[in-house]
């Protein structure tokens, strides 16, 4: 009999992890609280388009509809692009809507037993012999539960949904004592596009934060209401943005998004003459960024408004903390459509908002947090076991997983879509392949204490790129990742051979698919899937 999967989750990374198991012939459930799939896309604002290009954010399998020409297409046509691919795969028939998964608990063995496994799971392999999975259900329309048993679990939630990261404030001084309304991005994003325009109209708005929503709600505003109305961007951290992809006619995929670029940095595992290398072309990475940075300050009135990031531009894309700016963003800013400041601390009182402790407060009809999400808190509160919510609490604030997929201490459970890069959806496809070639028994997990070491090391690797950020991103080492991936189940025996040609077609990644297709199926899947994230459009090789 096929292994049950229960599947949390139908946005992207449920879609391909539904399709890679199928595949293998397991039996996947997924369970979506919503009424159709798409996840976070299901949530956004009128004006939410796709940050990568199009050709970034695609399937390896499965292009894009010849009808989509936007270079940055919109959020419906992202939608449409993901139910598109689980119908063409089949994937409808295994779908629970309207399914909110509660908890998940684990039977089987003892926490005592558990804590002295030396193999995950007991055994290094996917199924315990004892052990399964409880998920608690609750149909979200007519309120009943039901209990599903399965074999194993894959967590694709996302991060970017359900706990709203809002700030802690003193007594007396926090949104209790505010006149005016109160809420998160969450709540705004939920809201149909007639409905948030007329919440929005002709009031006085300010929102808090810097990143991508942030922005998308501020240009939103300022739309609706223009320099009568102004909204104000508190920002308490300035980070970079870009206009486009070009740079100064230069596209950034060709600095961060090929194979060359890797070499720039120092990455865990890599060899004494990678390393080597890496420290010689130290000062070639660091131009790059000043580049980059010099072109953006020339560009954008950053130092006229006081917003000036403190960190690099490669600090911040190798944390996933650069963004897109929406239209004309700096035009709005400039007729007093929208008016940002920068803030160290901020506290309510009944008129508004009292900045930095000015005397004058900052009178205001709505407040929006843009304040992100606690993706940690919601993993962790999904497990009933006290014993596996530490296990994802841990002492960082990061959570700890074995190429960014599994926990060294959970086991029969595996997260998809946690990490993140600059190609998420890449990302997810390569994690969900690794996986279902791990469920089919193609290879087993090394011991705990060596996963527990490589998590280390990767923790003090994004330390060292992404500082205190509380991101898991892999932005600047996608490749690497891939290569790693593939040789867990063993598939690099020609990756010498293609070496040297890989490095002589940095530049044009698309030229590289007849080459790979020397090598052996999987590696090929992988590098043929790097190769799509390129940013430039090649012809075909003969």
């Amino acid at each position: 009999m096929a292994k049950r999967i229960a599947i949390i989750g139908a946005g992207s990374s449920g879609l391909l992890a539904c399709k890679y198991t199928l595949e293998k012939g397991f039996h996947p459930i997924i369970f979506e609280a919503e009424e159709g799939i798409g996840g976070v896309w299901t949530r956004t604002i009128a004006s939410t388009k796709l940050q990568n290009t199009k050709e970034t954010y695609q399937f390896s399998d499965f292009p894009w509809p010849a009808s989509v020409n936007d270079k940055h297409p919109c959020h419906s046509q992202v939608l449409n692009y993901l139910e598109s691919y689980a119908q063409h795969f089949g994937i409808f028939p295994y779908i629970k809507f309207n399914s909110n998964v509660i908890s998940i608990g684990y039977v089987g063995e003892s926490y005592e037993e558990m804590e002295s496994w030396v193999l995950w799971g007991g055994s290094g392999k996917p199924f315990g012999s004892k052990g399964k999975w409880h998920v608690r259900v609750q149909d979200v329309k007519n309120c009943t539960t039901e209990v599903y048993q399965v074999d194993f679990v894959i967590l694709c939630m996302g991060l970017y949904s359900g706990f709203p990261n809002i700030p802690d404030f003193p007594p007396n001084r926090g949104p209790e004592v505010f006149n005016g309304k109160i809420m998160h991005s969450m709540e705004y994003s939920a809201m149909d596009n007639l409905s948030a325009l007329e919440f929005i109209k002709r009031k006085r708005i300010t929102i808090i934060g810097s990143q991508k929503t942030a922005l998308d709600i501020a240009a939103e505003c300022a739309n609706a209401n223009g320099f009568e109305y102004p909204c104000t961007m508190i920002q308490r951290t300035a980070r970079w943005q870009i206009q486009s992809e070009n740079i100064c006619g230069v596209n950034i995929g060709f600095l961060y998004l090929n194979r060359f670029s890797e070499f720039l940095i120092h990455k865990p595992g890599q060899t004494c003459l990678l390393s080597l290398l890496a420290t010689l072309l130290s000062p070639l990475r660091w131009g790059i960024s000043k580049f980059i940075e010099c072109y953006l300050r020339s560009k954008l009135p950053l130092k006229k408004y006081g917003i000036i990031p403190k960190s690099s531009f490669f600090q911040d894309i190798s944390s996933c903390q650069t963004c897109m700016l929406p239209e004309k963003f700096y035009d709005k800013v400039e007729e007093g459509s929208i008016i940002i400041r920068k803030a160290h601390c901020f506290s309510f009182c009944k008129q508004g908002l009292i900045i930095d402790e000015e005397c004058q407060p900052l009178e205001t009809d709505l407040v929006i947090f843009a304040t992100g999400y606690k993706g940690e808190q919601k993993l962790r509160n999904i497990f009933e076991s006290p014993f596996f919510q530490k296990c994802i609490t841990g002492s960082t604030d990061r959570i700890s997983l074995y190429r960014q997929v599994v926990h060294p201490r959970i086991p029969q459970l595996a997260i998809i879509g946690y990490a993140e890069s600059l190609s998420n959806l890449y990302a997810s496809e390569i994690r969900c392949q690794w996986l279902a070639h791990f469920l089919d028994g193609k290879f087993e997990l090394p011991c705990v204490s060596e996963m527990e070491k490589q998590v280390s090391i990767w923790e003090n690797f994004m330390k060292k790129h992404i500082g205190n950020s509380r991101r898991a991103c892999i932005s600047n080492n996608i490749y690497g990742a891939m290569i790693n991936y593939a040789r867990t189940w063993d598939v690099n025996p020609e990756e010498k051979k293609v070496f040297c040609r890989l490095v002589c077609t940095i530049w044009t990644n698309r030229l590289c698919r007849p080459m790979l297709m020397n090598t052996v199926k999987a590696t090929l899947a992988i590098k043929a899937q790097y190769a799509n994230i390129a940013y430039i459009s090649l012809p075909p090789c003969s």
